[in-house]
């Protein structure tokens, strides 16, 4: 065999063998194994669920079905527990709404038991009032899980206070605390301290006065001359 057909013959070797460049820049070993890739395989995310959307709750337009429709209603994603009824005159002019009640435990201790219930009456007393000549509801009827409420919860509650204060149809109202505050003022309590908005309800209007929870002054003593500020505010708008 000539020269020449011995080089054909050695490239159709390497060709069969696999051998596919005549160099590279580093040696290859043709007949190892190749590595597995080790890289992790990420799962495809699943799409995501569409938001199923909220069923619409329909506000009762008598007070009487309303507020049974806030002790009854399960179109509200209330937390579970005993729920509270409004309190007091109706009839009085004065309505004072909280967030919640003040206890998880049963109905008959009442929306305001024990000490904090006891500086309410003093407070009331300030201004000449008691419990029977006032109008106590609250924005929830039942207590959140650590006395608190989740923000989309209390938008949804808000509208239905302020149907409820239509109804009711005070001649004054005082909110106590930071989510009632939001609800009438439209500012938390600090800035709402400062506002006196007029609340417009069925053709009607009503002044707002905002002040302190009486548990927050159980706890923070030093802002009851702030209470006692707030409160002289709402008898001048009495005697004017």
């Amino acid at each position: 065999m000539n020269e020449i057909g011995d080089i054909e013959n050695t490239l159709n070797w390497w060709r069969e063998a696999g051998a596919d460049v005549l160099v590279a820049d580093e040696p290859r070993g043709w007949l190892k194994e190749p590595k597995a890739d080790l890289t992790p395989v990420r799962p495809r995310p699943e799409p995501a669920a569409e938001a199923k959307p909220a069923k619409p709750v329909v506000i009762p337009e008598d007070l009487g079905e309303l507020r049974r429709f806030l002790l009854e209603t399960d179109d509200l994603p209330l937390p579970h527990g005993p729920r509270f009824d409004a309190e007091g005159d109706l009839s009085a002019g004065l309505m004072i709404l909280l967030a919640m009640p003040e206890t998880q435990e049963a109905e008959d201790k009442g929306l305001l038991p024990g000490d904090t219930g006891l500086l309410f009456d003093r407070m009331l007393a300030a201004i000449g009032r008691d419990r029977a000549s006032v109008y106590l509801a609250t924005l929830s009827p039942v207590r959140g899980p650590g006395g608190t409420l989740d923000d989309a919860l209390v938008s949804q509650l808000g509208e239905i206070a302020k149907k409820h204060v239509g109804l009711a149809a005070p001649k004054r109202l005082i909110v106590m605390g930071n989510a009632p505050s939001r609800v009438f003022c439209g500012a938390d309590l600090a800035e709402a301290r400062t506002l006196e908005p007029i609340v417009n309800h069925n053709g009607g209007t009503v002044p707002v006065t905002a002040t302190f929870h009486p548990r927050f002054l159980l706890q923070h003593p030093g802002f009851k001359a702030e209470s006692w500020k707030d409160l002289q505010i709402l008898i001048e708008g009495q005697t004017a």
